[in-house]
C-alpha cells in the first residue's frame, strides 16, 4: 500500500523545490517569470530566521509535490494568518490525495500557530483547482482586488519624490 508523507523542506530539497516551481509556472503559463535560483531558495527558506517555509509531499519516499507558505497579519482579527504561496503536485500523481494532505497539514500549522485564517490565490481559469478548493469548504474572496507592484514601478515608488510634508 502506498504511503503519503508530508515533511518540512530541507536545504537538500533545493533542486526539487526549484523543479516544482518551474513545473508549476509552466502549468500556469508563466515559465518566463521564474527567476528563483538555489541562492534565492537558500536565503529565503533556509535562513536562520526564514520568512517563508516549505513542505515536501512524498509518495513512498519520492517527492511528488510541495507547498510554500508564510505568515501574515490580520489587523481586523488581531491574529496572524497563514498564506499559501504555492501548492503543486506532479500531474502523474494528482488524485492520490497529495493536495488535500498538504492543505490539511497547512491547516494544522495554522491552528497550531493560532492563525485566524488560511488564504491563497488561484488563477481564475484554473477550474480543477477551484473545484477542489470549493469541495474543501474554502470560499473565494471576490470583494477584494489584489494588487502587485514589481520592477520599475516598485523602484519609482521607493526612490521617487517624497510625499509632501503637511
Amino acid at each position: 500500500m502506498s504511503q503519503l508523507n508530508i515533511r518540512p523542506a530541507t536545504i537538500a530539497d533545493t533542486d526539487t523545490i526549484l523543479r516544482f516551481i518551474r513545473e508549476l509556472a509552466i502549468y500556469e503559463k508563466a515559465e518566463h517569470e521564474v527567476q528563483s535560483t538555489p541562492a534565492h531558495i537558500h536565503r529565503t527558506l533556509f535562513a536562520a530566521q526564514p520568512t517563508a517555509h516549505g513542505l515536501i509531499c512524498e509518495l513512498d519516499g519520492a517527492p511528488i509535490g510541495f507547498a510554500i507558505y508564510f505568515f501574515n497579519y490580520s489587523t481586523w482579527q488581531g491574529q496572524h494568518g497563514l498564506y499559501l504561496e504555492d501548492l503543486y503536485v506532479t500531474p502523474q500523481q494528482r488524485g492520490v490525495g497529495a493536495g488535500k494532505a498538504l492543505l490539511q497539514h497547512l491547516a494544522r500549522i495554522a491552528l497550531d500557530k493560532d492563525c485566524g485564517r488560511f488564504e491563497w490565490s488561484v488563477l481564475d481559469w484554473n477550474a480543477p483547482s477551484i473545484a477542489f478548493y470549493d469541495s474543501l469548504g474554502a470560499k473565494p474572496q471576490s470583494e477584494w482586488i489584489r494588487y502587485r507592484m514589481t520592477g520599475e514601478a516598485l523602484q519609482q515608488l521607493a526612490h521617487g519624490p517624497q510625499a509632501p510634508a503637511l
